[in-house]
C-alpha cells in the first residue's frame, strides 16, 4: 500500500512537471478596459479616430499602460512619455521588430524593406544604407536645387492661381505634388506627378494613392487569418494587382539607371561593389520606403501647420516679420536660412506636437519576454506607443491642447519620449533630417511670398481624418493672394521653374 502511494504521488509529481513545462508561462500583464469576447476578442471597441479612442480606453483602464485582445494577437498600448522612454532606451533592442502584417507580405516584398523587416543583420544593413548612404546630410545636400526647383514650381502654380487678388485654393494637391516630386526626382529624376495627370504619370501616381489608402486601413485579416480563407473584404483581390503593378513601374527604374548611369539614389545603389546585397529587389524595396515614409507624411504637416496659422494670424504675421528680418525681401528663402529662423522652427514644432503625422508610431514586437512599468510583455505582443495622446498630456505640456510656438522658445531640442514626429529607438526614421528641411522651405516659402485669409469669418475645422498619417479630415481651402512687396522675386522664381 505503501509502494503504491509512493509511486502515485511520484506519477503525479512527474505529470505536474510536465504539464508546468509546457504549459505557457503565467503573465501578470496590463489591465484591459473590458472583458475579452471569444474569437474577436476586444476588436469590437476599435473605433476611429484610432488614437483619440485609444485614449479614452486607457482612461477606462485607469492608468497609462493597458492591453487588448485582437483576435488572435495581444496588444499592449503606451500612453506615457515615461513608459515610451523605458520602452525604447532600457529595452530597445527587444522592441526593435516589427509585427507581421499581410501588406508588408505583398507590397514590402515579404517584409523585407527598411520599414517592415525584422530587426537583424538584413535590417541594419538597409537602416546603413539609408542613414549613411541615401539620408546623410551630405546625400541629401547634393539634391538641394530639386527642391529649390519644386518649391518654384509650387510658387508659381499658387501665383497663377492668385494673379487677380484673393482666390479661393486647396492646398492638398498642391502640397502633395511638390514632396512626391521632391522624393520622385532625388530617388529617379523623373518627375512623375503633375497636375494634369496624363499617361503613364497619373497610372503611376494613382496606383500610388491606392496603395496608400489600403496600407492606412486596418485590415482584420491580420487579427483574426481564418478570414484569409475566404479573402474577406477583398484585401488580396486589391493588393495583389497593385504590388505587381508598382513592382513593375520600380523594376522599370531600376532598368533605366542601369542604362543610363543617372546621378539618382538608385543610380548610388547600383553602383555599389555588392551586387549580391544590392539586388534588384532590395533596390525597390528602399525605393517603396522612401515613398511611403516621406511623401504624405511631409504634406500632411504643411497642411496641419498653414490650417493652424490661418486660425491664428498673429502667429502667422509673427513668421513674416521673422522672415522679413532674416531673409529679407530680395530673395526666396533657402535652406540655409532655417537654422536662423528659430520662430519658424517653432511653429513646426508645435504643429508636429498636435497633430503628429503618425499618431500610433508603427508598432513594435517584442523579441522576447519583458517588463514596462511593472507588467509583463510577452513575447510576440504588438506595442502601440499613442504618440499624440502624450503630444497632449497636461502632466508632460502646460496647456496641451493651445496652439503656443512660444513653449519652445529657447529649446533647441525637446526630449525624443516627449515630442516624438519621427519615432523613437533605433526603428525611429532615419529621414528625419530630410523632412525637416522639406516642411521647413514648403512652409517659409508659402509665409514669405503670399497673404494667407480663411474662407470664412469661422475658423477652420481641425478634425483628422482616417489614415496611417493622420490626414486632415476635410482638405484645408484658404484665400490666397501674392504679397505685393515679393512680386518682384516671385515673378523671377516663375521664370526659372
Amino acid at each position: 500500500m505503501d509502494l503504491f502511494i509512493s509511486t502515485a504521488l511520484l506519477l503525479f509529481l512527474f505529470v505536474y512537471l510536465v504539464y508546468k513545462s509546457l504549459a505557457p508561462p503565467s503573465y501578470r500583464l496590463p489591465p484591459s478596459p473590458a472583458v475579452s469576447l471569444p474569437i474577436i476578442g476586444h476588436l469590437h471597441l476599435l473605433k476611429q479616430p484610432l488614437h483619440r479612442h485609444l485614449r479614452h480606453l486607457s482612461r477606462i483602464s485607469g492608468g497609462p499602460i493597458f492591453s487588448l485582445k485582437l483576435g488572435v494577437r495581444r496588444a499592449v498600448v503606451v500612453s506615457s512619455s515615461e513608459l515610451v522612454e523605458e520602452c525604447f532606451t532600457r529595452n530597445d533592442i527587444i522592441f526593435a521588430n516589427r509585427p507581421p502584417a499581410l501588406v508588408d507580405r505583398y507590397v514590402g516584398y515579404n517584409q523585407t524593406t527598411l520599414i517592415g523587416a525584422p530587426y537583424g543583420d538584413h535590417w541594419r544593413s538597409l537602416r546603413r544604407v539609408g542613414a549613411q548612404e541615401l539620408l546623410s546630410a551630405a546625400r541629401i545636400n547634393e539634391f538641394q536645387q530639386i527642391r529649390a526647383d519644386e518649391i518654384r514650381q509650387l510658387l508659381s502654380g499658387l501665383e497663377r492661381a492668385s494673379r487677380h487678388g484673393f482666390s479661393r485654393v486647396t492646398l492638398r494637391p498642391r502640397i502633395s505634388e511638390l514632396t512626391f516630386n521632391v522624393m520622385i526626382r532625388m530617388i529617379a529624376g523623373k518627375r512623375y506627378f503633375t497636375q494634369e495627370k496624363e499617361g503613364e504619370k497619373g497610372r503611376f501616381l494613382e496606383i500610388i494613392n491606392q496603395v496608400f489608402e489600403i496600407a492606412q486601413a486596418s485590415n482584420p485579416q491580420d487579427f483574426l487569418p481564418f478570414l484569409q480563407w475566404i479573402d474577406y473584404g477583398g484585401f488580396k483581390k486589391k493588393i495583389i494587382p497593385l504590388s505587381k503593378q508598382l513592382d513593375g513601374f520600380f523594376q522599370i527604374l531600376v532598368d533605366e539607371h542601369r542604362r543610363e548611369k543617372r546621378n539618382t539614389m538608385i543610380g548610388h545603389l547600383l553602383s555599389h561593389p555588392d551586387p549580391d546585397f544590392y539586388s534588384d529587389q532590395t533596390i525597390k524595396g528602399l525605393i517603396m520606403s522612401m515613398l511611403l515614409a516621406g511623401t504624405d507624411t511631409s504634406a500632411a504637416t504643411i497642411e496641419w501647420a498653414m490650417a493652424l496659422l490661418v486660425n491664428h494670424p498673429h502667429v502667422l504675421e509673427k513668421a513674416r516679420k521673422e522672415l522679413d528680418s532674416h531673409v529679407g525681401l530680395h530673395r526666396l528663402i533657402n535652406e540655409e536660412d532655417l537654422s536662423n529662423l528659430p520662430y519658424l522652427r517653432n511653429i513646426i514644432s508645435e504643429t508636429f506636437r498636435l497633430f503628429p503625422v503618425a499618431p500610433l508610431l508603427l508598432p513594435h514586437q517584442p523579441s522576447k519576454d519583458c517588463v514596462v512599468g511593472g507588467y509583463d510583455i510577452p513575447r510576440g505582443t504588438m506595442l502601440f506607443v499613442n504618440a499624440w495622446a502624450i503630444h497632449r498630456d497636461s502632466n508632460v505640456w502646460d496647456e496641451p491642447n493651445v496652439f503656443d510656438p512660444d513653449r519652445f522658445e529657447g529649446k533647441s531640442q525637446v526630449e525624443t519620449h516627449k515630442l516624438m514626429p519621427f519615432g523613437m529607438g533605433r526603428r525611429a526614421c532615419p529621414g528625419s533630417g530630410l523632412g525637416q528641411r522639406i516642411v521647413g522651405l514648403a512652409l517659409g516659402s508659402l509665409i514669405q511670398c503670399f497673404d494667407w485669409e480663411r474662407t470664412t469669418v469661422e475658423e477652420v475645422e481641425m478634425d483628422e481624418g482616417i489614415g496611417l498619417t493622420m490626414p486632415k479630415l476635410v482638405p484645408l481651402e484658404v484665400m490666397c493672394r501674392s504679397r505685393e512687396a515679393m512680386y518682384e522675386v516671385i515673378q523671377q522664381a516663375i521664370t526659372l521653374a
